[in-house]
């Protein structure tokens, strides 16, 4: 046990364990192999209220299963939450066979433990009297946190192992997130630019001893990783993107040249600005995976926006549809920015009940909606005005954003169309229909947009060639689909599915009872009777077993049934279907839905 000022300690374990004293209690950073419980009464604790985890390595963290039972808070990155409380299932689920993922996820902990409550990036939390406030810092971890806060008049951040010494970091492999990559070189040296100007005194790594000239320590390891990053010819315009992320399409029209898929920044003469999109803020290359920690939205250019620009409130965010990588920054901007989420109507829904929907790219929490948006109105904002369009292709839950600024008419289209802004981007799961392309192509024709910005290219400038060659384009798509598929002897669609249950995924209860929707279309030319008979386990009771009517051509029809679950059931993902038959034609097991059983 080594004292660093009057009440902050430090224990050398498989991590530094730092503790904060108030009195008898304490707060630990990071918990190692868990040793340090012995220790306290020597410094006069007895008790410890919270524990707080920059991070979810067993270094860090492999001892908080012994506290099992205890009255201590424990509290994780919530980036990280699923590697503590769900980490069993990681281990089930984390590819092993012909494996190209090399972030070091296996060094999580081996047992599952309780999670009091997650750090959010940017959140502060008063804990016995002191402010702990939340920076992201993604380096060493992608969901890596550093934890700021004042102890003994010292402004003091633990910042777990994006630092170990002055010009020296704990671990290179850490930062490799893909196969031969190097994303957290690059995300190191944004996080320690970030906590160079938060005017730190003390920087308190997880390995290695205390450095009083954080300043001058960051300097050098970010002077050294920018030269491995140079040899490796990766990310050569950090720092040129770092000091101008957004660059201008008209004077209030901005681009952001840092995310993932283009955010963009419309900027009223009062000084407020509304976002189209908002996913993944700053990108230096994707971790492999798709699981909640490989995956980290951040804020860190809206201080370059705000100063570059004389912006005072990032005020609205408008989605063009609902894929991740265009809304993964919404609950961030709404928590820190105070930021009003408005969503066009006809996927509002699946903001706000994502497990409800079987689709691609979901965020993974719910994201509340201040405003719906109605479709083909005129909505106001300052002094401009939108009307949102349906705009199905990419997927059927999208809209294209019509507004006129600094004299251009300009459509946001989201991902309808890539590569040179003519290119098909179809996904069938996500509801694509034959027809999308030729309708937005008409789409288009009618409003006659002078720009068009998208969501991973750059604005393209209408004209007539641009809207003729879309239009022949999405006919011909159409056309081969038309050729492709039986569609004049069954037609369920571009994507071949006749039935879907919702919710997709339910959490219940042992021995409650649930309710799924069941819509089912009739593929044919003629009326048919549709018969639907659902299956589920053995011994689950089912109000409503088989379904049979008739419906119409090409027509489809919902019901509802509820399913009671046995009082003494546990299950990961219990499977249920639903079996199709029409007229006389057998088709099975046509959809299928998710049942957590908790």
């Amino acid at each position: 046990m080594k004292q660093l000022s009057k009440n902050l300690f430090v224990f050398e374990d498989t991590c530094n364990v730092y503790i904060i004293r108030k009195e008898d209690n304490a707060i630990l950073i990071d918990f190692g192999d868990g040793d340090v419980m012995k220790h306290l009464p020597t410094i006069g604790v007895g008790q410890v209220t919270d524990i707080l985890i920059t991070h979810h390595h067993r270094d860090q963290a492999q001892g908080l299963i012994k506290m099992n039972g205890d009255d201590t808070r424990i509290w994780v990155p919530h980036n990280e939450q699923d590697l503590f409380h769900s980490v069993d299932k990681h281990w089930k689920a984390r590819e092993l066979d012909n494996n190209y993922n090399m972030r070091q996820d296996r060094f999580s902990i081996l047992q599952p433990i309780p999670v009091f409550r997650t750090l959010k990036d940017y959140s502060s939390h008063v804990l016995n009297g002191i402010t702990f406030t939340i920076i992201p810092t993604p380096g060493h971890t992608v969901g890596s946190i550093t934890i700021m806060a004042e102890i003994d008049e010292m402004n003091v951040a633990f910042s777990g192992d994006l630092i170990y010494a002055p010009g020296k970091m704990w671990s290179l492999a850490a930062t490799q997130w893909s196969y031969n990559g190097g994303e957290g070189i690059a995300l190191s040296i944004l996080s320690m630019l970030d906590l160079k100007e938060r005017g730190i005194d003390v920087l308190l790594p997880s390995h290695g001893m205390a450095m009083d000239q954080p300043r001058e320590a960051m300097d050098l390891l970010i002077e050294r990783l920018s030269s491995l990053m140079k040899e490796r010819k990766q990310n050569p315009r950090l720092f040129e993107l770092r000091e101008k992320p957004y660059e201008n399409i008209t004077p209030h029209l901005l681009k952001n040249r840092t995310s993932m898929a283009n955010s963009y920044v419309l900027i009223s003469e009062s000084g407020k600005a509304l976002l189209i999109d908002y996913g993944y803020d700053f990108m230096a290359g994707m971790a492999a995976g798709s699981d909640r920690a490989s995956r980290r939205p951040w804020l860190y250019t809206l201080s370059k926006l705000k100063t570059n620009f004389n912006i005072s409130k990032i005020d609205v965010v408008i989605p063009t549809h609902f894929h991740d990588d265009h809304v993964a920054g919404f609950n961030l901007l709404r928590d820190v920015e105070g930021t009003q989420v408005w969503c066009p109507e006809n996927f509002s829904n699946i903001f706000m009940k994502p497990k409800t929907y079987n689709l691609p790219c979901l965020w993974y929490d719910p994201i509340p909606v201040d405003k719906n948006l109605p479709l083909n109105q005129k909505i106001k904002w300052e002094e401009y005005e939108f009307t949102i369009h349906e705009q199905p292709g990419h997927t059927l839950y999208a809209v294209a954003i019509d507004f006129v600024v600094d004299g251009k008419r300009v459509l946001a289209i989201g991902d309808q169309y890539q590569g040179d802004g003519a290119e098909y981007n179809y996904v069938y799961h996500n509801k694509f229909r034959i027809h999308d392309y030729v309708d937005s192509a008409h789409l288009y024709k009618s409003l006659k947009p002078d720009i068009l910005i998208s969501g991973h290219w750059d604005p393209i400038q209408v004209t007539e060639e641009y809207l003729m060659e879309i239009e022949e384009k999405g006919e011909k798509l159409e056309e081969l689909h038309k050729s492709i598929l039986p569609l004049d002897e069954v037609d369920f669609g571009a994507e071949g599915f006749g039935v879907c249950i919702t919710p997709y995924q339910s959490f219940v209860k042992a021995g409650d009872t649930f309710t799924i929707l069941v819509e089912v279309i009739n593929p044919f030319k003629n009326e048919e009777i549709v018969t639907v008979e659902l299956v589920t386990p053995q011994d689950w009771r089912i109000a409503e077993k088989l379904f049979k009517r008739n419906v119409l051509s090409k027509k489809s029809i919902s019901f509802s049934t509820t399913i009671t679950i046995p009082s003494v059931a546990f299950s990961y993902r219990e499977r249920i279907a639903v079996d199709l038959t029409v007229g006389n034609r057998r088709f099975g097991q046509h959809a299928e839905a998710l049942v957590y059983i908790i």
